[in-house]
């Protein structure tokens, strides 16, 4: 077969995600010629599936503490040149409606296929050509570029900007292909985990809790000195809720993981003030009244011995609230990339510029979004990353 002809272009991205998009648009305002290719049959699968189809896309609160890195100041180059402000912006100026549910977090007020279809006009105006359903074969590096061979022809730039997400949910079209081009061109990439993701019990643990599947209740999940209030939910493999898809970042199998089920009071406080006001009332129906009743019945059946509050003498009393206040959880594991949100880990940062997102190593090659080892928390944060770190490169490559 001839060989296809070589399409030239000024910036070539690769991935048709939240960053790639970003960065593509904004190379083409500058009056490059851009090229997306997407190896999915769409573009911005995780933005339309996001917020339940909704798009939590930025937080009004990031800052550069919300993320986790192996070089924390990292991210704070792009995160302070590109605000939420701006993509706020951006928003209105599509006439996209949208309201703040809660911490910060913006969501859309119709659906998240608002955003991408914002982020396809931006695009279109500035000449931006999406290629989808197109998978690379090979990359190679030339004297005036890069050259990528794949499914729709041979393209070529001098600027090569690898998008292409993480590991998260491969249902979506996840894939280590970012890694293994990092590590082609010689660069590192830190060792990669789920993160944002449900835990998962096993054997006693698992037994204790399966019953009470769809069971939620406010905690504060604290583990590594991290600590993070909001809900927990019961799962029939585990945990879930936002409090734990934010602490399962900074768990690792082994790590101590505790949970205070009173977050909103004092336990001890409480306990002594049922035992003077309800002497004769049980544990189990005074934790009922501040707990789920199911939730409280099995924390007395197996973690709280019950009995009427008159009995527990002082020891008791304060032990049975230290309980309240750090009950242990011990998880097996988590459930992987299939539900995970991010990926964490990923190309190092310290060959990588933070201010325009440019290798080190190799002059034109650039890695944005959830590929780079910066992962934000649930809310919004990787969203508002995806944004800045796509910006910072476009406005260079």
């Amino acid at each position: 077969m001839p060989e296809q002809p070589t399409t030239r272009y000024d910036v070539v991205v690769v991935g048709g995600g939240a960053a790639g998009l970003m960065c593509a648009l904004t190379a083409g305002q500058r009056g490059r010629r851009v090229l997306v290719i997407e190896s999915a049959n769409r573009v911005g699968k995780k933005i339309l599936m996001s917020g339940g189809g909704r798009c939590n896309f930025t937080n009004t609160g990031t800052t550069p503490a919300n993320f986790l890195s192996a070089n924390p100041h990292f991210c704070k180059s792009a995160l302070a040149r590109y605000t939420p402000a701006d993509f706020i912006a951006m928003v209105e100026r599509h006439g996209i409606a949208y309201h703040e549910k809660e911490l910060g977090q913006l969501f859309c007020d119709e659906s998240s296929k608002l955003i991408v279809k914002m982020l396809l006009e931006e695009c279109a105006a500035s000449g931006v050509r999406v290629e989808t359903s197109c998978s690379i074969e090979r990359v190679t590096q030339e004297d005036d570029g890069f050259t990528a061979v794949t499914a729709r022809g041979t393209f070529a730039a001098p600027s090569f900007v690898v998008a292409s997400g993480g590991l998260s949910i491969p249902s979506m079209g996840a894939s280590g292909f970012g890694y293994e081009l990092a590590r082609q061109f010689g660069h590192a990439v830190l060792p990669t985990r789920a993160g944002l993701v449900p835990l998962t019990l096993t054997g006693t643990h698992s037994e204790r809790l399966q019953d009470l599947s769809g069971v939620s209740l406010p905690v504060e999940a604290t583990c590594n000195r991290q600590s993070f209030r909001n809900f927990m939910l019961v799962t029939h493999r585990g945990l879930s809720g936002p409090s734990i898809l934010q602490i399962s970042s900074y768990w690792q199998p082994g790590d101590a993981l505790q949970l205070d089920l009173l977050p909103e009071r004092d336990a001890y406080d409480y306990l002594r003030e049922q035992q003077t006001a309800r002497p004769a009332a049980e544990l189990r129906s005074v934790l009922g009244e501040v707990l789920p009743k199911r939730f409280a019945q099995r924390l007395c059946e197996v973690w709280l011995p019950s009995k009427p509050m008159r009995q527990y003498n002082e020891p008791e009393l304060r032990a049975t609230a230290a309980t309240l206040q750090q009950w242990p959880v011990v998880a097996s594991g988590t459930e992987g990339y299939r539900t995970a949100e991010v990926t964490l880990g990923g190309v190092d940062t310290r060959e990588l510029s933070s201010s325009t997102m440019q290798s080190a190593r190799v002059p034109g090659l650039y890695f944005i979004g959830e590929v780079v080892d910066v992962t934000g928390w649930l809310g919004g944060y990787n969203f508002q990353w995806a944004w800045a770190s796509g910006r910072a490169a476009g406005e260079v490559a």
